[in-house]
């Protein structure tokens, strides 16, 4: 990301959301594979989980940051490259952008949360729904509601004819759904079984996949708005 004396370019800020959210969907991506974890046993695949769970934080903590700095998240050609200061401390609550990306970094939080708490290997299925279970269900609803609110964001750009705002935000509404259906179904009965282990597999791993289609698409998504500055703006 470039940055000079505490301020950071427009590109340079999308571009290391990107990469960021990249990241960490392909640790959930490749946690959830069973050869991999076969070949690399259930720690190193718990702490694969952990690991892009910070990714995602650290993505999450800059989208907010890029929401609330109206300099870093208009793309145009004059000014992509020109060094802004991220404002902080903001409160925008009829900007959609803004409540899509303030209730995910929370969502962030409890996945690392429940990432941390797996690795302990809790002895109960009690203890296990307690602190895996729950944080990891309510950092799946916070996503669903963010992904609902990136939907209704995006909706000025696709009547102004560009598409690809809303296909990633619907590809993050799907990977929240499967990833809320992979919560639901690692719940931890009492005889210590998950209530469909299949099915939170897949979950994350196809919600995961949704996440890095998403954000490997932001890319091209800020080239085209760079070239349309005509699109920057519309009311969220």
């Amino acid at each position: 990301m470039t940055h000079t004396g505490g301020r950071v370019t427009p590109a340079g800020m999308n571009a290391a959301i990107a990469v960021l959210f990249v990241v960490g969907s392909a640790c959930f991506v490749l946690g959830s594979v069973p050869a991999y974890l076969d070949a690399v046993g259930g720690t190193a695949d718990g702490v694969t989980f952990f690991v892009g769970s910070i990714f995602f934080t650290s993505a999450s903590a800059c989208q907010l940051l890029q929401s609330q700095t109206p300099d870093l998240s208009t793309a145009a050609a004059d000014t992509q490259h020109r060094p802004a200061r991220p404002r902080w401390l903001v409160w925008l609550p009829h900007d959609r952008a803004w409540l899509a990306a303030v209730t995910q970094f929370p969502g962030t939080l409890c996945f690392n949360v429940s990432t941390f708490a797996a690795l302990a290997h809790n002895a109960t299925a009690a203890a296990e729904d307690q602190n895996v279970w729950r944080p990891d269900v309510y950092g799946s609803i916070l996503f669903l509601v963010s992904s609902a609110y990136g939907v209704l964001a995006v909706r000025g750009a696709a009547q102004s004819g560009d598409r690809l705002p809303g296909t990633i935000a619907w590809l993050n509404m799907l990977g929240s759904i499967l990833f809320m259906w992979s919560a639901i179904a690692a719940y931890v009965l009492p005889d210590g079984q998950d209530l469909n282990s299949g099915a939170a597999v897949a979950g994350t791993l196809f919600g995961a996949a949704c996440f890095l289609i998403g954000a490997a698409l932001m890319f091209p998504a800020w080239h085209r708005a760079v070239r349309q500055p005509t699109l920057q703006g519309e009311p969220t």
